[in-house]
């Protein structure tokens, strides 16, 4: 016989059943959401694989395109003709290219550039240009540096030594050319009244000759020399250029006398004379007998292409940190081709010119930081403009 409970008096094999039955029961619902959180799971982890395959495809490309980029990069970097030098924030080298250690002629990686480099650069008086020795041999380099953010800085070299010795060259043969011009021009400005001085003194020697044809051919004679003397004057101020010393000068009242001094040449006062000046006082750094000799000049000019009833006028106005001063005239005015030659020495249309003064004009007013320019049409006269810094 079965059993029974001490409680119940039940068969045990009863009570077994039911409780296995539950307990199965339970297994059998805990094994489903097993099932289901796996396959939950799976798509899941199908899912995320799906993603890092396409997340390590994008990886991948952008790292192959990274790589292309960099090998590209420094094919360049070591294909430049200039020399590229990358220097860390203590200003220790950390990379070069190929064409950096040709220029320096050594591998700088870790060297101090401003302790063992720098000593060995010379400044020259072009800004960014230095002289560069090693072992008896000196070239003449471009470096520009260039600050990052990350406190590196990045030099870009450029050997100058070959175009610098062509440039050197191109301005010698320039000056030995314009010496060339100088010489000849001058020798036929000099040749003219020469050969006419050598005439009336020839004819001073005349037997027979009365007192006052004697009087007339020493005149002339001298004219001619002195003419000569001129000439010879004006070539040596035009090739030493503005030796006098500079100092502060009204300008104002140097424009006055150069006026003064050239409107009684216009004997008949068949010209009309302006005058435009600032109620202020002008003052610039200049040399006033140069700087009157200059605008005296520009007026005899302007005198000279004008005819009775054309005006001649002068005017002074405040340009920025200069004044602008103009010397102009209704005039005859000047061909393109005469302008353009205007300030070259020996250049003249007049018979009796030296070509000499527009020339030192010129230079005079760059000695004084200055610059002149003229702008004319034939009929329409023309109208010389100087701009001369003011003085602080």
């Amino acid at each position: 016989m079965a059993a029974l409970s001490a409680q119940t008096g039940k068969p045990d094999d009863k009570i077994d059943r039911a409780e296995l039955e539950q307990a199965f029961s339970l297994f059998t619902e805990a094994s489903r959401q097993l099932v289901e959180s796996y396959q939950e799971l799976e798509q899941k982890v199908s899912s995320l694989t799906d993603e890092l395959a396409v997340a390590n495809g994008a990886l991948r490309q952008q790292f192959e395109e990274k790589a292309a980029l960099s090998g590209r990069l420094e094919t360049l970097l070591a294909a430049l003709p200039g020399g590229v030098v990358e220097l860390d924030a203590d200003g220790h080298v950390v990379t070069l290219n190929p064409a950096a250690v040709q220029i320096l002629e050594r591998d700088l990686v870790g060297i101090d550039w401003q302790a063992e480099i720098e000593p060995e650069l010379q400044a020259t008086s072009v800004e960014g240009d230095w002289l560069y020795s090693l072992a008896g041999q000196e070239k003449r380099l471009s470096i520009v540096s260039n600050q990052l953010s990350s406190g590196e800085r990045i030099l870009l070299i450029h050997d100058l030594s070959e175009s610098w010795r062509l440039r050197l060259q191109l301005e010698q043969h320039k000056r030995l050319a314009e010496m060339g011009e100088m010489a000849a021009g001058l020798a036929h400005q000099l040749r003219t009244p020469l050969a006419t001085a050598l005439l009336y003194t020839a004819n001073l020697a005349k037997p027979g000759l009365g007192e006052a044809e004697r009087i007339k051919f020493g005149q002339k004679s001298l004219a001619r020399l002195r003419h000569l003397e001129t000439l010879i004057q004006n070539m040596l101020q035009f090739v030493r250029g503005q030796q006098a010393v500079l100092e502060a000068v009204e300008l104002c009242s140097v424009m006055e006398e150069a006026l003064q001094t050239v409107q009684p040449q216009d004997v008949a006062g068949e010209r009309r004379w302006q005058l435009d000046l600032p109620a202020q006082a002008v003052w610039i750094d200049a040399n006033r007998k140069e700087l009157t000799g200059a605008l005296i000049n520009l007026l005899e000019n302007a005198l000279q292409a004008t005819r009775p009833g054309d005006e001649i006028g002068l005017s002074l106005q405040a340009e920025g940190a200069s004044w602008r001063l103009q010397v102009r005239d209704s005039g005859c005015g000047m061909p393109d081709n005469v302008r353009e030659r205007l300030f070259e020495p020996f250049f003249t249309t007049r018979k009796e010119g030296t070509g000499l003064g527009l020339a030192i004009v010129r230079n005079l007013i760059t000695a004084y930081g200055g610059r002149i320019t003229v702008s004319s049409e034939p009929g329409q006269g023309a109208c010389f403009t100087i701009l001369l810094p003011a003085k602080e």
